[in-house]
């Protein structure tokens, strides 16, 4: 039977695991919680190939408890209920210590199944999500749990895996590899800091290998581990953290004018195919964040959208820079988004009133009114099309949402409305 050369070197100590220094080199809180001895219920939190089931079995050995593993893809509430079955057995004298990984996929209820014996310390709870804890673990067990997070490892330590993992199969296959410059850099880059990635590719790069005619030696080529490893350093997944996390950045970059991270971002999306939100995002920037200091950019970058969608990708890539770059470049507001912000909160707060009766679509002012008539002022009747009147209601007449911004255009239509509304004229 096949085992992935990541699973046959898993590594069986805190030494050997690559990257996580930040949470288990000498000193640090987690290898200090693992050396005590006394283990409290614990939660790690990152994305896949990072070393969390690793650590999980590492510190599982380091235990006199009986160890029991489910995964959330697949454990039932019965499963939880025959776990919590054996406490105080014979099967597990000293407690139990619960491997639970992909724990985000148990349902509340069955979480909750495993609260009260969490609480009083006869289940320890190991679990491991690529969620963000905060959002899919139940809030009671979070609460009684310590969160680590885990990251992808830096090119520079997943290197050493991979050394590691062609010397391993060196040894496994009785065969010499010659290794061509380039290549252990190129599979620890490509696999973007998932260790298991880059020890699977690499053995990937040995079996696409064909051996010498004395079947003594491999030669591994760079063009060979390029081909093998193509868009693996892209992690995305449309329904996860790293999918709102590029988002995010897309546009903060297009707020902070830095065109150089806005179109990294922009490949990163759309190398995963996700022109939908690439467009969306843009769409909203050069509204939200441009807005007013350059208001002709919304129907220019709807223009760019609308190209890109036309055509499709790859080529959708192109008129979508256009629009990107011109975002970054502008000058920026976001005037009318506070505004607009400002003016929902009284009215989700119910800070409403009646609409003036000048404003009203009235056609019959009813027998109790003093004064007959709308007595509304029609603004082109006035010079400079504009008469004072109250528009907005009466709790709210002195009210003011929007404050023009410091940039070039809305200065000027500052100065322009000052000029009239005290009397002067339009020039």
């Amino acid at each position: 039977m096949y085992t992935p050369l990541a699973d046959r070197l898993r590594p069986s100590s805190l030494d050997d695991i690559v990257g996580q220094e930040h949470l288990i080199s000498e000193g640090k809180p987690l290898r200090n919680i693992i050396n005590s001895g006394l283990l409290p219920n614990l939660i790690f939190y990152g994305p896949s190939g990072t070393g969390k089931t690793t650590l999980a079995r590492i510190i599982a050995e380091r235990t006199e408890k009986s160890l029991r593993k489910l995964n959330g893809t697949t454990a039932s509430t019965q499963d939880i209920c025959d776990i919590v079955a054996e406490i105080n057995t014979l099967t597990a004298p000293g407690g139990i210590l619960l491997y639970l990984d992909e724990i985000q996929y148990l349902n509340k209820k069955q979480q909750q199944t495993l609260l009260e014996f969490i609480e009083n310390g006869d289940i320890t709870l190991i679990a491991s999500t690529t969620e963000n804890p905060y959002f899919y673990v139940y809030g009671a067990i979070l609460s009684r749990s310590t969160v680590f997070e885990f990251k992808y490892a830096q090119p520079s330590e997943v290197e050493k895996a991979v050394r590691r993992a062609f010397s391993f199969l060196e040894s496994d296959l009785g065969e010499k590899l010659d290794i061509e410059k380039g290549v252990v850099s190129h599979i620890a880059t490509a696999c973007g800091g998932d260790v298991r990635k880059a020890i699977n590719s690499a053995e990937l790069c040995v079996l696409g290998t064909v051996a010498s005619k004395d079947g003594k030696r491999r030669k591994v080529i760079l063009e060979n581990a390029k081909e093998l490893t193509q868009k693996t350093a892209l992690r995305y997944d449309r329904e996860g953290d790293e999918h709102y996390d590029i988002l995010s950045a897309f546009q903060k970059s297009m707020r902070g004018s830095d065109a150089d991270a806005a179109l990294h971002y922009l490949a990163r999306l759309l190398e995963a195919g996700d022109l939908p939100s690439a467009v969306r995002r843009l769409i909203v920037c050069a509204a939200e964040d441009v807005g007013l200091a350059y208001p002709m950019i919304i129907p220019i970058v709807k223009a760019a959208v609308d190209s890109a969608l036309a055509v499709g990708l790859p080529e959708a890539r192109i008129p979508l820079a256009n629009a990107v770059i011109l975002v970054c470049n502008s000058p920026k507001s976001n005037s009318a988004c506070i505004a607009i912000d400002a003016a929902l909160d009284d009215v989700r707060n119910g800070r409403t009133g009646p609409i003036p009766g000048t404003l009203q679509n009235k056609h019959f002012d009813g027998d109790d009114a003093l004064l007959k008539g709308q007595f509304y002022e029609y603004p082109h009747s006035f010079e400079n099309h504009w008469i004072r009147q109250q528009y907005l209601p009466d709790a709210l007449k002195n009210r003011r949402y929007y404050v023009f911004g410091d940039n070039k255009n809305e200065q000027a239509a500052k100065d322009y409305w000052e000029k009239i509304k005290k009397g002067g004229k339009a020039e």
